[in-house]
């Protein structure tokens, strides 16, 4: 008989940037962004808390994402909590392409396990990452936000997959958040059904390149965040953005569409390198967005 743990239950999962412009679907970045979630199983019905980022928008009963999340997990441990009380102290974006929805699944499966005695016996981490990725539908948000670290994922005939990969230390981020959200759907129904071969190839190669630009060769991030395949469709439903990738770009500087966007990374010295980089980059902020300087997230998926 599965029960559950007494007290509340804590939980912090960091933002993600993924594609870092070639690896379309493919490859996702951990960033020191963090929100923290608290849950506790109850004697009955559904308490759902949410200040920060979304609080205005996100519901606050049964279809709230963390709380469908919790739902699924529960029912992998074969576990029925009699009520739960979920508070969110949000810091990520939404719907600015911070992986935010990935952060909720991820929070939420999570703290589904930490609530159940044994929980990690019952469900390992290869099947909470499989059931959060299922849930999400794509891992390259997930895989980072459960892991931590730079992560490479996909699907094949064996289900998801994620490998971690090396990111040199010198390696940080500077984020650039526009004010207005720009729908998953809406971004990616932009993108064509079929590309030009020399377009996929070259957007194969740069793909290999980042990966060994992050792991020790920062030199070459620039040549390795060229994209071929999806941010040049997406530019009429974030015109902003990606003027800012190409103003940042033609001063060699490796900038990218976060995700679906609209938000642009830019990668800069880490914060124990010189501050020189970073400073520039943040000095070039357009007026009303916000931006972060930003570390690689080594540790993913928290409990507290």
């Amino acid at each position: 008989m599965v029960t559950f743990v007494d007290g509340p239950v804590r939980v912090s999962v960091p933002a993600t940037s993924a594609n870092l412009g070639p690896g379309f679907d493919s490859l996702g970045l951990a960033l020191s962004l963090r929100d923290e979630l608290e849950a506790e199983v109850t004697g009955s019905g559904l308490a759902v808390e949410v200040e920060g980022a979304g609080s205005w928008s996100v519901p606050l009963d049964e279809s709230h994402l963390v709380v469908r999340s919790m739902r699924a997990a529960f029912e992998a441990m074969g576990a029925r909590p009699p009520g739960l009380r979920l508070s969110c102290s949000n810091v990520i974006p939404h719907a600015r392409g911070l992986g935010s929805s990935s952060a909720a699944i991820v929070a939420g499966v999570s703290l589904a396990r930490g609530l159940v005695a044994g929980g990690s016996l019952l469900v390992s981490d290869e099947a909470l990452f499989d059931l959060a990725a299922r849930i999400e539908g794509h891992p390259d948000n997930v895989a980072p936000a459960f892991y931590g670290g730079f992560a490479i994922s996909g699907r094949d005939d064996d289900g998801f997959y994620a490998v971690g990969s090396a990111v040199d230390p010198r390696v940080g981020a500077v984020v650039f958040v526009p004010p207005n959200p720009v729908a998953t759907e809406v971004a990616r129904g932009l993108l064509p059904a079929e590309v030009p071969h020399a377009d996929a190839a070259a957007d194969a190669g740069r793909t290999a390149l980042l990966v060994a630009a992050l792991a020790g060769q920062p030199e070459q991030l620039f040549r390795a965040t060229r994209d071929f395949l999806h941010q040049d469709y997406r530019r009429a439903a974030m015109p902003e953005s990606l003027a800012l990738v190409d103003t940042l770009r033609a001063d060699r500087v490796a900038a990218v569409v976060s995700g679906a966007g609209p938000t642009v990374l830019a990668f800069a010295d880490g914060p124990g390198a010189a501050a020189a980089e970073p400073d520039r980059l943040l000095a070039r902020c357009p007026d009303g967005w916000l931006a972060y300087h930003l570390a690689v997230d080594r540790e993913g998926v928290r409990l507290a």
